[in-house]
């Protein structure tokens, strides 16, 4: 299969070839785990979740390694833990275990790789030796910073010119800084802060070294993709380039991909503005989260994206139509082709090949489901495979129709990390969309050894009447009596 990616970096569409074809590798920016994410925020993992799709279908399942981060320790989450009272763990595991229900919900696969900062500590204080050995890095009593002025190529990724650097620069306090466009590798501890040892001192690593770190760690560098929103490019992914390219001496990443803004009114949409959504309240106000999906794949990742009802109600009226078909087909099994017959799927895997071009790929689903209305008895079981396999290349079509139309008198199957969740029996259609978030929280509470959550969740479901059963092959729910 031929994939054509936008890459940042050249300013251009070029093919895209891995290093190794047995092991395609990506590397995307994940959430910093201080407040639950917003709709905005679940862009970048449902665009990238695509691709993850993509690439496994080009190159096989066991073929890619998919790193999202976890930022567990940041000036954000030091603020919310003073705020709050509590412990920084309580406040990013608890946001994290929110943060994988969303995911969860939305049908985004689970990363082969979720590391946190705060379990990368050693290795963030490695380069960080080697940048200062290098001469790219200086200590002074705030802390240790990279040195923009010793970097030629600095500005590569943005466009940005080194006098640009100095003129938007800010001095957020750190007066000792050799140059206002310096950025901090490691910041000195102070007091009631968190801190880890090193030969600069004692403290804590600054935002930009924790994913140069963890990628050089757990991927090896240089990787085949670097994404995220297109927020990232300046500073943080200039400053990874930075870090990186100095300490080892080759490139971090050959392909960097950047996903556009999510807007609501046409503004962009932020927590400090107050404009935001998060899925968790999309759901609870009955949004599915094949929905939400589709309304996040229905513009070109690279283009912003305005939120509205409007959208939403416009990806649940083409999701009505699919299901529909589906529907129809109840009672007829599907079938995979013959190895030479030609696979709606492989259409749209054709366009995602195409710079992710997801709202052509969606058009295709429609291609799909017309063809499966028209089929005979005798090729109806292989359209409908078609129509599967087209949907499952998006992270769509995952449902029974049954449990999407709100007829929920059979089964309902859905997985999160591996864990497969079984409602039985018959609910009221009011009643299981609380019910699955909560076991879905739960489950990604025990994910994340949040044993103290996972038993709070679990009283109140069963307060709910529901009782929870927990086995080697996942977590099952049912209605006591």
């Amino acid at each position: 299969m031929n994939i054509e990616l936008s890459n940042t970096l050249t300013r251009r569409k070029e093919p895209f070839a891995p290093a190794d074809p047995k092991r395609v590798t990506m590397y995307v920016c994940g959430p910093t785990v201080y407040n639950v994410a917003h709709i905005g925020n679940a862009r970048p993992p449902v665009v990238f979740d695509t691709l993850f799709r993509l690439l496994r279908h080009a190159y096989g399942e066991n073929a890619v390694i998919y790193a999202r981060n976890y930022t567990d320790i940041d000036d954000k989450i030091i603020t919310a833990s003073i705020e709050r009272g509590v412990p920084i763990s309580d406040i990013t595991r608890a946001v994290e275990a929110q943060f994988e229900a969303d995911m969860g919900a939305l049908n985004v696969l689970t990363p082969t790789l979720r590391p946190r900062a705060t379990e990368n500590v050693p290795a963030m204080i490695a380069v960080i030796e080697k940048l200062i050995a290098n001469g790219v890095a200086y200590v002074v009593p705030s802390g240790v910073y990279f040195s923009v002025a010793a970097d030629e190529d600095y500005g590569k990724l943005s466009g940005r010119s080194q006098d640009e650097l100095k003129a938007g620069a800010r001095v957020e306090g750190e007066d000792d800084k050799r140059s206002s466009s310096d950025f901090a590798l490691w910041k000195t501890t102070k007091p009631g802060e968190p801190s880890w040892v090193a030969p600069f001192g004692a403290g804590r690593p600054g935002w930009h070294i924790e994913c140069s770190a963890m990628i050089e760690e757990r991927l090896g560098s240089p990787i085949d993709i670097h994404g995220g929103g297109i927020d990232l490019i300046f500073p943080h992914h200039e400053n990874e380039i930075a870090q990186s390219e100095s300490a080892h001496g080759h490139p971090l990443a050959r392909v960097w991909m950047h996903n556009g803004f999510l807007t609501m009114d046409k503004t962009k949409m932020s927590k400090s503005i107050g404009n935001i959504i998060t899925p968790k309240e999309l759901l609870e106000q009955g949004w599915q989260g094949e929905t939400i999906r589709w309304a996040l794949l229905s513009a070109h990742y690279k283009a912003p994206l305005d939120w509205s009802d409007d959208l939403l109600k416009q990806a649940k009226a083409s999701l009505d139509r699919l299901y529909g078909v589906l529907d129809d087909l109840a009672g007829v099994a599907a079938i995979a082709p013959t190895v030479n017959a030609t696979s709606m799927g492989a259409a749209v895997a054709a366009e995602l090949a195409n710079d992710l071009n997801t709202p052509r790929a969606l058009a295709m689903l429609f291609s799909a489901a017309d063809a499966a209305r028209r089929a005979t008895p005798g090729t109806a079981g292989v359209a409908k495979f078609h129509l599967l396999e087209s949907g499952r290349l998006l992270g769509l079509l995952q449902q029974d129709p049954n449990v999407w139309f709100g007829r929920r008198t059979g089964n309902l199957n859905a997985t999160l990390d591996d864990v497969t969740l079984h409602a039985t029996g018959t609910v009221a259609d009011d009643d299981i969309a609380e019910i699955d978030r909560l076991v879905a929280e739960r489950v990604a509470a025990r994910a994340a050894k949040d044993y103290t959550l996972s038993d709070k969740l679990r009283d109140e479901l069963a307060a709910r009447g529901v009782e929870v059963m927990d086995g080697a092959s996942g977590s099952t729910w049912r209605r006591k009596g």
